[in-house]
């Protein structure tokens, strides 16, 4: 994210005023180098710093309809297995786009969506770009500091991450390949060494298993990776958040073989540091972090394969994790996901289930999820993408089978798709002024997400600026025009 700089509190406070709008309901990754100085020339500690965030989703009912189903293979009798999805706006155009990793073809996909707000996309971009065969785990991240997204991903059968550069109009530029260790199964970024950029960092589960880290130059460069012990057998899941508060990424590494969920915490100086491992209640596929309790410390979800269920790991803040407890999900479910999907503040989950479909549970604001609705597969739900595709403000569903080849896009019913509109009956009038007004005297937009649609600058707060925005929005009894009520 591009923008420019203000300062405040005698130059104590900096703030960044972004170009474009984050993405709602999406995590944000702060990255502080060692560089920095003070006005006095004091330097910032050698370990930088960084940490992580979730900007709020609008409220929404999750009333999910299907807008489109697109398929991932140009010959229909040739598979793709589609197996990960990355939602980021691959164009410059301000809407999420959809780029599929796909194992047998070894390549990614790219879905550019249309950008009319319906959450319709177009057909793949092609030529496709190749990142290696049996490509799966995969993250994106800015990696040549150019302010367009990019992209790594692992090869099972190769041994290798490949990392593809954004070219900004949709499009990869050929990738640079990293010969890891045997069977990478896990992938994160993070800026381990402190210097300002992100590196990335992989578990190995061949063998007994290991982690790989892989540190960045500065422009999308990558040298040799080094290796190190993960605490267990088979290292297979991984993510990258700061489990012990001290402004450093740590790694949480799911070790399949052995059952165990082991968080090691970063130095800052490329090396890591064991600080806990726990059971993990099964033999775990992928992992996700978040706060999901409210308590500000990172939690962890992990998808239990072979026993047909997901855990839920409570975070301490010092780089503990507490007891598994354990939810029942559709068979053998591979990914899990995090979204705030009903914007309530919360975060809410996702399993998929690779013998089985779909599954939601919301989340009652201290970590107790309740099961909601499952969403049916065509033959194998592989993962789940939760992004904001119609740039309404709450978060949609992509649906990734890759028996099938498909991605399901499900738009979410939300209060309004359009800011101010607080009844969602496509007129800004009086009314929704009047519930407007009742939000500027109520604590930030935040604290109160039924406020949120008139957040409308997404400051987290309900003020003089958004009223202004309102006013000029107005539009009485007239209709807005591209809304259904």
């Amino acid at each position: 994210m591009q923008g420019a700089f203000s300062f405040a509190d005698d130059d104590r406070t900096v703030t960044l005023h972004p170009d474009k709008p984050f993405s709602h309901g999406e995590t944000v990754m702060v990255v502080l180098s060692h560089d920095i100085r003070g006005a006095d020339g004091s330097p910032l500690r050698d370990e930088g710093c960084s940490w992580t965030f979730w900007t709020n989703a609008r409220p929404a009912v999750m009333n999910f309809v299907e807008v489109g189903r697109m398929t991932t293979r140009t010959n229909q009798n040739e598979t793709s297995r589609s197996y990960g999805g990355l939602a980021c706006d691959a164009n410059g155009d301000g809407f999420l786009d959809m780029t599929i990793v796909n194992e047998d073809t070894a390549d990614l996909r790219v879905f550019l969506n249309k950008g009319d707000r319906s959450g319709t996309f177009h057909p793949f971009l092609q030529p496709t770009f190749p990142c290696g065969n049996r490509a799966s785990p995969n993250e994106t991240g800015d990696f040549n500091r150019d302010g367009l997204p990019d992209v790594c991903v692992a090869a099972i059968n190769d041994d290798t991450v490949s990392v593809l550069l954004g070219n900004g109009d949709g499009a990869f530029r050929p990738r640079q390949v990293i010969n890891v260790g045997s069977t990478p199964r896990g992938i994160a970024v993070l800026d381990a060494d402190g210097d300002g950029d992100l590196d990335i960092a992989n578990t190995n589960a061949g063998g007994a298993g290991s982690v790989s880290i892989t540190l960045n130059d500065g422009t999308g460069v990558f040298g040799a990776p080094s290796f190190f012990e993960g605490g267990g057998t088979n290292e297979w899941s991984l993510g990258a958040a700061d489990m012990n508060e001290d402004l450093i990424l740590d790694l949480v590494i799911g070790a399949r073989g052995s059952q165990l969920m082991n968080v090691m915490t970063g130095n800052g100086d490329g090396t890591f540091t064991a600080a806990s491992s726990r059971a993990c209640d099964g033999r775990t596929w992928m992992l996700a972090l978040g706060d999901v309790n409210g308590d500000r410390h990172f939690d962890v979800a992990t998808a239990n394969s072979s026993e047909n269920r997901s855990a839920i790991m409570p975070g301490d803040g010092l780089g503990g994790l507490g007891a598994a407890v354990r939810y029942t999900t559709d068979a053998f479910p591979l990914a899990t996901d995090f979204g705030d999907l009903d914007g309530d503040g919360d975060l809410d989950w996702i399993n998929s289930g690779y013998a089985g479909d779909w599954w939601v549970h919301t989340n009652n604001g201290a970590g107790v999820f309740t099961f909601f609705r499952e969403f049916d597969a065509p033959r194998a739900a592989s993962c789940s993408v939760p992004f904001d595709m119609d740039n309404d403000g709450d978060l949609d569903l992509a649906l990734i089978d890759e028996e099938e080849d498909v991605v399901i896009f499900m738009k979410n019913s939300g209060t309004s798709p359009f800011p101010g509109d607080g009844n969602a009956d496509c007129r800004i009038d009086l009314a929704d002024w009047a519930a407007m007004s009742d939000c500027l005297a109520a604590p930030g937009a935040c604290a109160s997400p039924g406020c949120l649609i008139y957040d409308m600058d997404d400051d987290c707060d309900v003020d003089l600026a958004d009223a202004g925005k309102f006013a000029n929005a107005f539009t009485g009894e007239d209709e807005i025009p591209t809304c259904n009520p």
